[in-house]
């Protein structure tokens, strides 16, 4: 009897441990098939009350403790006062607060892939957004593919339709696609030495048929339709196929500057689209930008005016990915270090 209880108590824990162990499993498969069926997730960053906090901190490390204790009971009762007036607020039904100033951040690659972040974000803006509200991007691009960039311009036209104020910012460089996004805008900020303009079409294409030929290698392409492919790597090339090329960029161009023409009149687009570029300074006399600002200044000047808010959409990544995107990083900053050390050049 001794025996069938012992081995009675030690079935009981074994399959208590097995049921433990199967419910663990059974949650996790879950918890990952969620994640895989997940694209993204928003994240939302109070930028207000990050500045507020930071600014605090540094005027309490200069207080004595006594002007700190002081201010304390002073911040305690305008808080308790803040409260009690929010609470009659809220139930009078008057309570609707600052509006809200919501930020972007959209740093482009050449193909323009952060649209698909870009879109998340701007629909989740005019999910909630007024009137009221405004949307601020902090833009920094050189530009790259055409329809890549067209698109991401339309994603920013969505806040105009919905006639939500939009300014753009730009600290670095916002060049060609990158001005094609910005001129959206209701309003545009620079920095002192940002890159601006660029306003024009460029493509490049290199060709190998001479080295083909060299190595007795024949190339053969077929196409149906006279103009289906104008210029080749690897054929050769005639002067029919380069006038071809040469009009669709000259299209391409056109349609670039009404684009900028629409949405920036005051623009003599003449002067400024001949694919050049400026700093931010002789921008702003070129009607390119608006006013010579940092996005720091702004965000900071808005502070009691609007509630400051982050907008950001992040897509999950596969572990190659990510091994990926470091290795790339990696790369590039290697490059970046040679380059400095053979050029005393700035720019």
């Amino acid at each position: 009897m001794e025996f069938l209880s012992e081995y009675g108590l030690f079935f009981a824990k074994a399959l208590t441990f097995i049921i433990t162990v199967v419910i663990t499993l059974v949650a996790v498969i879950a918890i990952v098939s969620k994640q895989k069926n997940k694209k993204g997730e928003l994240d939302l960053t109070d930028l207000s009350e990050q500045l507020k906090e930071t600014k605090k901190s540094i005027e309490e490390q200069l207080l004595t403790p006594h002007q700190r204790k002081v201010r304390h009971k002073k911040e305690k009762k305008a808080q308790k006062e803040k409260d009690k007036q929010a609470k009659k607020a809220a139930k009078d039904g008057a309570d609707e607060g600052l509006p809200q100033l919501y930020v972007i951040d959209f740093k482009g690659s050449i193909d323009a892939k952060e649209v698909v972040s870009l879109r998340e974000e701007v629909t989740a803006i005019l999910s909630v957004a007024t009137e009221k509200d405004e949307v601020f991007v902090r833009l920094e691009s050189g530009g790259g593919m055409v329809h890549g960039y067209g698109l991401a311009a339309s994603q920013l036209q969505r806040i105009k339709d919905h006639h939500i104020p939009l300014t753009i910012s730009v600290d670095k460089v916002a060049a060609s696609g990158g001005y094609m996004m910005a001129c959206i805008a209701d309003k545009i900020i620079s920095a002192p030495f940002a890159i601006v303009g660029s306003i024009g079409v460029i493509a490049q294409i290199p060709n190998f048929n001479r080295l083909l030929k060299k190595h007795d290698i024949e190339f053969e392409q077929l196409t149906a339709g006279e103009y289906k492919r104008t210029l080749t790597m690897f054929g050769e090339n005639d002067q029919v196929g380069r006038d071809k090329f040469k009009q669709e960029l000259q299209e391409t161009h056109e349609l670039f500057k009404q684009f900028v023409s629409t949405h920036r009149s005051q623009l003599d687009i003449d002067k400024v689209a001949t694919g050049e570029h400026w700093y931010g300074l002789q921008a702003i006399e070129r009607n390119l930008v608006d006013k010579i600002s940092t996005s720091d200044d702004y965000l900071v000047s808005q502070l009691d005016n609007r509630h400051i808010i982050q907008i950001k959409y992040t897509q999950r990544k596969k572990l190659a990915d990510k091994l990926g995107h470091a290795a790339s990083i990696a790369i590039e900053n290697s490059v970046f270090k040679l380059l400095q050390l053979n050029s005393n050049r700035l720019f």
